[in-house]
């Protein structure tokens, strides 16, 4: 049992998220480093032309070469230097004493590579198919592989398979219907994201020179940008994942299929690698690249392609729900394009920014978030209005009404922010966005659009969601847009994402606090270049419980094109008509020609936006029905959800599940393919690796989103576990948690003085135990 003290602390400590991805990343970076250099004990033999790769020099690591995973990557967890070695020539190493604290990473080379992708309307769904090998152990001895798999634009894990001699490894996941359910998860550092763009796997076990054979699944979106899509997908190599020996076979392929779903001409702009054509239909284009290379691709994938079109234009795709559909409706997609428009037009804006300054807020956050702002003032034309809102407790105006976009307003609201924008305070995001709203009421041949910026969550999150619909029921022009962004994993992202719903506009996030900048201005730039208004489907009455994503269409923007899903009973209409207004206050209306999606897997393609949509309403509405059916349509899709857990498989070939009491336990969630002589045998949860819905008690304490300061001191955690022996109990009774913080935060001369007099009371204590042991007594 534990002490009082010791719950308390542990409570103290578990009660914010795990580690930030920073100081996960730099633990990363130097494991990964001091992996390379435990390599330097594996020997190849006396040919140079076999030496093993150099890893960078530190010129190289200044300029900015990291050891972060750049493309699909494998490494050996070395906890024991002793047995890193080469498995097919051991050598003579000296003996290590010692253990690897903190654990090292050894990069495996690689032997083969291939990368598939098939890109349908904005998004791509990718294949990395890969054979790696544990090079660098002796062949008796074994060690814990790790996989690190780099994806591209808001990537979305599908899968991992593994397989080695004698098992295999997959992953899937499973609904969670309580908290029980989770108690026995893995650590952090066996599955979950490195980085939000990073997510790395632990497979237990494998033997020194087994070669793994690996297929790794995401999903990505596509950029867009002047009318170009643009595809990037994580594949650059570093030198040291290259096999040892000229004599190895190095064969890398790249498949490319691209489906736009429209009749349109599709235009190929780059491509980094040297693609052969194998199709070129209207609409479709078919690439291939395979070769034996002498090292591996040093750039990342990039295809680039256009749509020919110089207006507004789109279509509509129907289909039936799938064999095990958790929604038995049909499906249809709309998509629209801005196409490229030599004088585009956009619409005139009324911009007002409110953004959080709290406590939490305070160092590299706040200056990130200022560039940004100062950078989104910079695109304001003279014509637009603008005004700012800072808040934590309190609320502070740059101005009591709109301002225009003058230079010198532009100049004034620049010193404004430099003086007023100071970290402190609490959080309140009601006040400020009723402002807001008010400022905005009276906008006419505009758009609105209130920007917020926060990285708390707060208690009165829905109270809030009610408030906004009703006041932008309530608006007689216009209606404000409201586009939110949250920082770090401390806000409720679906409270953001709700908000956003309702007010027509978009939702971002920098969980990466290092992206922040780029993607405000990315959120800002989309928000901001409207080039048509209040969009409806004008012939969708006689569907049958029609439901729309998201249910309040955004506006099309110049800068991104728009993607509206959803299910429906009844006949779609064979042409759907799209109407909004234009930028001149005319009225806008477009006819969309319907048609089956025999080769687009529509499904797929929205999956993830509904499950997210989905989310953040169950949150709203508190609905269990509604976070049940998130749960089964993200085992069904395999897309993680906030409902669900991913879970690692083991399977032995070739015989039968001697112990499968976990399995047993959760083998009503699990839809998974077995043989009578291959059963799974080990399951491992891993941790939730969902956004989460916000920390209301690390905004109350002003908790900066992704710090790392949740260790124990070390005076601390040294106290528990001195606790935790025989005399526990007394200490309990004579030591207190002031004294313990006291103890942690003491300098390292009042320590040596401590030390010096409790010395000297322990030699006075001996000598008067001598005397009274020894007095009087001859010698």
């Amino acid at each position: 049992m534990l002490t009082k003290l010791e719950a308390t602390v542990l409570k103290k400590n578990s009660e914010y998220s795990c580690p930030s991805f920073s100081s996960m990343a730099e633990d990363f970076e130097a494991a990964v480093e001091d992996g390379l250099r435990l390599s330097k004990r594996i020997y190849f033999g006396k040919d140079r032309a076999v030496a093993p790769p150099k890893q960078p020099t530190a010129m190289e690591r200044a300029s900015g070469c990291s050891y972060l995973p750049v493309s699909p990557m494998i490494y050996a967890v070395i906890s024991d230097p002793a047995i890193v070695d080469n498995p097919d020539m051991p050598s003579y190493q000296p003996h290590v004493h010692g253990r690897c604290d903190p654990l090292a990473l050894i990069p495996l080379q690689m032997s083969g590579v291939s990368l598939e992708v098939d890109s349908y309307l904005d998004t791509a769904f990718v294949t990395v198919t890969g054979s790696w090998r544990v090079h660098c152990v002796m062949g008796n001895r074994s060690c814990d592989c790790r996989i690190a798999v780099p994806m591209g634009e808001q990537g979305s894990i599908l899968g991992v398979e593994v397989e080695v001699p004698r098992k295999s490894y997959s992953t899937q996941l499973i609904a969670i219907d309580n908290e029980s359910d989770t108690e026995n998860v893995a650590k952090i550092e066996d599955g979950g994201f490195l980085k939000p763009h990073i997510f790395t796997l632990k497979i237990p076990q494998i033997d020194g020179g087994t070669n793994l054979s690996v297929k790794l699944r995401w999903s990505q979106k596509l950029l867009y940008h002047d009318g170009q899509f643009t595809l990037n997908i994580p594949f650059s190599f570093p030198e040291y994942v290259t096999p040892a020996g000229k004599k190895i076979s190095k064969r890398e392929k790249i498949q490319l299929n691209v489906n736009s779903g429209l009749g349109t001409q599709v235009l190929c702009k780059t491509t980094s690698h040297p693609l052969k054509g194998r199709l070129r239909q209207a609409g479709k284009l078919g690439f291939l690249y395979d070769s034996e290379v002498l090292t591996w691709s040093r750039n990342d994938f990039v295809f680039t392609y256009a749509i020919s079109s110089s207006h507004t234009f789109g279509g509509v795709l129907l289909s039936p729900p799938s064999l095990h559909d958790v929604d038995p409706r049909e499906m249809f997609c709309c998509y629209l394009y801005p196409g490229v428009q030599q004088n585009e037009k956009v619409f005139r804006r009324d911009v007002v920014f409110v953004v959080d300054i709290s406590g939490s807020m305070k160092g590299k956050l706040l200056d990130d978030t200022k560039n940004a702002l100062f950078a989104a003032l910079s695109k304001l034309n003279p014509g637009d209005l603008f005004n700012i809102i800072a808040f934590n407790g309190e609320m502070y105006l740059f101005s009591s009404s709109l301002e225009s976009a003058t230079t010198g307003a532009i100049e004034k609201a620049t010193q404004w922010v430099n003086l007023n924008f100071v970290a402190g305070g609490g959080t309140n995001i009601l006040l400020p966005l009723n402002q807001a709203i008010e400022m905005l009421s009276d906008s006419q041949n505009c758009i609105p659009i209130i920007f917020l910026v926060t990285d708390g969550a707060i208690e009165d999150e829905r109270h809030i969601c009610d408030a906004l619909k009703s006041q932008l029921t309530n608006q007689k022009n216009v209606c404000p847009r409201v586009s939110t962004f949250g920082i770090g994993d401390f806000c409720n992202h679906y409270f953001l994402w709700m908000l956003a719903t309702i007010g027509r506009g978009q939702y971002d996030s920098a969980i990466d606090l290092g992206s922040i900048e780029v993607r405000m201005k990315g959120l800002f730039a989309r928000t901001s270049s409207i080039l048509l208004a209040n969009i409806s489907f004008e012939n969708v009455d006689e569907l049958d419980d029609l439901e729309v994503f998201p249910s309040r269409i955004p506006d099309l923007s110049t800068k991104s094109p728009l993607i509206v899903s959803g299910r429906y009973s009844g006949t779609f209409p064979e042409i759907l008509k799209v109407k909004g207004i234009l930028p001149d206050s005319t009225n806008f209306s477009l006819e969309l020609k319907t048609q089956e999606a025999k080769e687009i897997p529509i499904d797929k393609i929205v999956a993830k936006q509904h499950i997210e949509l989905l989310t953040a309403q169950a949150w709203y509405s508190e609905s269990r029905e509604l976070e049940e059916k998130v749960a089964k349509m993200s085992v069904q899709n395999a897309i993680f959800s906030e409902y669900t857990r991913m879970v690692l498989l083991e399977t032995v070939k070739g015989k039968t599940s001697a112990n499968s009491k976990n399995l047993k336990q959760i083998s009503n969630k699990i839809d998974h393919k077995m043989t009578e002589d291959s059963k799974p045998q080990i399951i491992t949860v891993l941790n939730n690796i969902g956004l989460g819905f916000g920390n209301i008690d690390a905004t109350k304490e002003n908790i900066p989103p992704g710090s790392s300061n949740t260790k124990l001191p070390e005076a601390a955690a040294f106290f528990i576990k001195a606790t935790s022996s025989c005399c526990g109990k007394l200490c309990s009774h004579c030591c207190c948690p002031c004294c313990i913080q006291m103890c942690s935060q003491m300098n390292d001369q009042c320590a040596i003085v401590l030390t010096q007099l409790c010395g000297a009371l322990a030699c006075l204590g001996c000598y008067a135990c001598c005397e009274a042991c020894c007095g009087g007594h001859d010698s």
